[in-house]
């Protein structure tokens, strides 16, 4: 604690850079982390030429030193609640995948002093008009839900977390590249000895859903594969799922790799797998497209591609500030890279 009773925002090592008594500011955290104030101003907004690495360390060196960008010296004009909207499918609120995306849009709000709002459709229709905010985030939006078409036509910023099928234009997108790591995916279980996958599929009435759905049927095709699908409607509950599963097993005994699309559905499908007198990880490989924290943790561990939700709720956040303030135009679109989390449920013995 410094001499005037406050606490010193001073790490080891840095001595002299920051005052005890003064905001941290961007400059400060750019002569921390050794790189120029461009640099690290692009770093925190996730846009420029940045490697990776000095963006990891640019925003540590910020989280540690405590900084906070202020909203009026980043000229948020077209603020005036001081709250951002997220809206989330009703029916998967519950989901590992929705909450940590929210976390992660709630965190990025909270460093700017923002609140976030959580949307319901409910909210929507019994007040008959849009919630005060000052920018929608919208995660994985349906063609099909109404409450999309009206936040889409309401006059703040949205910001979508995938692109939004039809033919309205949100006003910033962040996308990840799902299908080349779908595929990827599907090569390393062909390598491990699959000739008869089958997909157990999201809506394609959402842009990941109907991009997971072209992928599968473009590589089976490419490589001479019987294209073995069962697509679950939205929202589909974890107590039905068993049942496609089954079907799956009773119409193609062969199967020999479950590729598993919406959260959850991999950990439904194990005791089924097993039920059936099929050895996850021998004689058939078990693969989800959404990683969560039970996957890692089954008997075996699950093979699950990483979507990073918290981050993708953090970046979508930011993409909407930068709209808010000018920093971004309309229309921006950047991409968050995503990786697959390799485990037992994929590596067949012998």
């Amino acid at each position: 604690m410094s001499a005037s009773g406050r606490w010193s925002r001073e790490p080891p090592g840095y001595r002299g850079l920051v005052s005890a008594d003064e905001p941290v500011t961007l400059i400060a955290v750019a002569r921390a982390a050794g790189v120029s104030k461009t640099t690290a101003s692009d770093a925190l907004r996730n846009s420029g030429r940045v490697s990776e690495a000095t963006r990891a360390l640019v925003a540590e060196t910020a989280i540690r030193l405590g900084y906070a960008p202020n909203p009026s010296a980043r000229s948020l004009r077209m603020a005036t609640t001081g709250a951002i909207g997220l809206h989330l499918p009703d029916n998967l609120t519950r989901s590992e995948y929705y909450m940590s995306f929210a976390f992660g849009a709630v965190e990025q709000a909270a460093r700017l002093n923002y609140n976030v709002t959580l949307i319901m459709s409910q909210q929507l229709s019994e007040t008959g008009a849009f919630l005060p905010v000052d920018g929608v985030i919208l995660a994985d939006p349906l063609e099909t839900d109404p409450v999309v078409h009206r936040l889409m036509s309401s006059r703040v910023p949205v910001v979508t977390c995938e692109r939004l099928t039809g033919p309205a234009s949100p006003d910033g997108v962040l996308r990840s590249d799902h299908a080349p790591m779908f595929e990827e995916l599907l090569a390393r279980l062909h390598a491990g000895g699959a000739r008869r996958p089958a997909l157990l599929a999201s809506s394609a009435a959402g842009d990941w859903g109907a991009s997971l759905q072209a992928a599968f049927r473009r590589w089976c095709r490419g490589n001479g594969i019987p294209t073995l699908l069962r697509e679950l409607p939205f929202g589909t509950s974890p107590e039905d799922v068993p049942e496609y599963v089954r079907e799956l097993l009773e119409d193609h005994p062969d199967l020999d790799a479950l590729l598993c699309a919406p959260d959850g559905s991999a950990m439904v499908a194990l005791p089924v797998l097993r039920d059936a007198g099929r050895e996850v990880g021998r004689d058939l490989l078990l693969a989800s497209c959404v990683d969560s924290t039970p996957l890692q943790y089954a008997d075996p561990p699950i093979t699950a591609i990483d979507l990073r939700p918290r981050e993708a709720g953090a970046e979508c956040a930011r993409l909407l500030f930068d709209i808010l303030s000018g920093a971004a135009p309309k229309g921006t679109e950047r991409t968050l890279p995503i990786g697959i989390n390799e485990r037992a449920s994929t590596r067949p013995s012998g």
